[in-house]
């Protein structure tokens, strides 16, 4: 029996118990009432179909637009998505600056697109006033409309002290800062650790892109490092961290690099009230679980639909041709749109074989899409 014909049996029902007994008024309200309740609210359908995608205003909470051409964000108005654009602090300083200085232009050209998230200087971080200047540096970032900071997997598998050792997130140097963004109220958001296929071989690695960036990133590759922390070192670090500051309001980017299991990325949810994860790079992994148990998939998104955010992890940086990048970008939403919204099967370049989409109701799809970022990142997208 589909909806509507279900619907229709609740009025006849009625029409024969309570309407007959309390009047034609009552059963025309039972009538619009299961309707609704076939249909969703306001006469909609429960779920979207991949036509509504040009529709539905939506967020991409994980961008890294950085060159001064505009085009990138205005072409993305044809999709309805707005930015969460981070600056990551990696590499060279005047690279970061420059990454930043983009970044705040890409703002400044259209205030109620993207959101500017910073990051902070690493190269000083042996000098005494350490702290003082990174709080400097961040209220100078607030100034400018950034929302919030991101820490990224160079703390715990790059940065050390001047005597050698590697600095991770735990760190009581970073206490004083975290601090200061909970009484700013700005959002630290996390690219801590690695996915844990970093700490396998290429070949026992569960997704394509997975593979493919370890083999042209050997340094991040943990599995040829042995003498670093241990993934779980990684995350024990992350979560210490967040012990330390229940006020903090934290996205685990990535998955909270805990994308291999959601009922470990439930369990970290559960610890800690105040965070949030997003599924940026790490939608094979997510696709590869649902492979293998799409109703365990299914659970975890419904019951933590209030705690997910759709993003990319997409870069457009000063030679990008521009065109070219949005029309790939392109594609992956529609492909992503597709699996959160259908139950047909996506074939998707992180896996080898088609994963069939999970088909999320419409209200659970707007809160990934639109609602919690709006909520996270409270400050942004004022119209």
């Amino acid at each position: 029996m589909n909806r509507q014909h279900y619907a229709l049996a609740l009025w006849t029902r009625s029409q024969r118990g309570a309407g007959l007994r309390l009047g034609w008024p009552l059963a025309l309200l039972t009538l619009l009432g299961a309707l609704q309740s076939a249909t969703g609210a306001y006469g909609q359908a429960e779920y979207f179909s991949e036509e509504d995608y040009y529709q539905v205003e939506k967020i991409d909470m994980h961008m890294h637009v950085h060159t001064e051409n505009l085009d990138f964000v205005a072409l993305a108005k044809r999709d309805r998505f707005r930015f969460v654009n981070m600056a990551v602090w990696s590499g060279k300083a005047a690279d970061n600056q420059e990454k930043h200085r983009t970044m705040f232009l890409q703002y400044q050209a259209e205030p109620n697109r993207t959101a500017p998230i910073c990051s902070f200087p690493l190269e000083n971080w042996d000098e005494p006033d350490w702290v003082e200047q990174t709080i400097e540096y961040l209220d100078n970032a607030f100034a400018q409309g950034a929302v919030g900071v991101k820490v990224w997997k160079n703390i715990g598998m790059e940065l050390r002290d001047q005597q050698g050792r590697l600095v991770m997130i735990d760190d009581p140097k970073f206490d004083p800062v975290f601090e200061h963004l909970i009484a700013q109220d700005k959002v630290l958001l996390g690219h801590l650790g690695e996915p844990k296929n970093c700490w396998l071989p290429l070949e026992e690695m569960t997704t394509n892109n997975d593979r493919s960036y370890f083999q042209e990133h050997p340094k991040y590759h943990m599995y040829l490092h042995p003498e670093m922390p241990s993934y779980e070192e990684q995350i024990a670090a992350r979560d210490r961290m967040l012990a330390k500051h229940p006020q903090l309001t934290f996205v685990g980017a990535h998955l909270a690099s805990l994308e291999w299991s959601v009922d470990r990325i439930a369990a970290f949810l559960d610890r800690f009230p105040k965070a949030t994860v997003g599924v940026a790079a790490r939608m094979g992994q997510l696709q590869y679980q649902t492979q293998r148990d799409r109703e365990r998939v299914i659970d975890f998104l419904t019951q933590y639909q209030d705690r997910i955010m759709y993003g990319s992890d997409t870069g457009v940086g000063p030679d990008t041709q521009v065109a070219r990048r949005y029309e790939q970008l392109h594609y992956k939403w529609l492909r992503d749109w597709k699996f959160f919204t259908t139950d047909e099967m996506v074939s998707v370049p992180e896996l080898d074989d088609p994963v069939q989409g999970v088909k999320l109701p419409k209200t659970i799809v707007e809160k990934i899409y639109r609602l919690n970022p709006r909520r996270v990142f409270a400050d942004s997208w004022r119209q």
